[in-house]
């Protein structure tokens, strides 16, 4: 399965985007799929995750209250919904998905596409 992320863009601080992550086949519902971000000379970091079933949904500490995800299985997309941006938010978000030992790790995960920058100015 592969993913393109999409719906990045420039904001100001305190403005929303909706981040879309479309996959190009179906997987099954055990699996897992995440949204990474990377700001420039940092690692990727985790934002969110949960299963295609919808169970166990994670968020990040800083995401938790500004950050939600949805899913449209039939559209085999999922959605970040990122309110109050903050310059720190700046960086390019990917998603990913697999079955990770550690659903906070980024190597447990495939799929990758480009990612889709996002930039928060202040």
């Amino acid at each position: 399965v592969q993913l393109q992320a999409s719906g990045g863009g420039v904001v100001q601080t305190g403005g929303s985007l909706r981040l879309s992550c479309r996959a190009n086949a179906p997987s099954t519902s055990n699996l897992f799929i995440a949204w990474f971000r990377q700001a420039p000379g940092k690692e990727r970091e985790f934002v969110a995750a949960l299963r295609w079933s919808g169970a166990d949904l994670t968020y990040a500490n800083f995401a938790k209250g500004r950050f939600s995800i949805s899913k449209d299985n039939r559209q085999l997309t999922m959605y970040l919904q990122m309110n109050n941006l903050e310059p720190e938010d700046t960086g390019v978000y990917y998603c990913g998905t697999g079955a990770p030992l550690y659903r906070r790790d980024a190597r447990g995960y495939g799929g990758w596409g480009p990612g889709t920058l996002v930039t928060v100015s202040s």
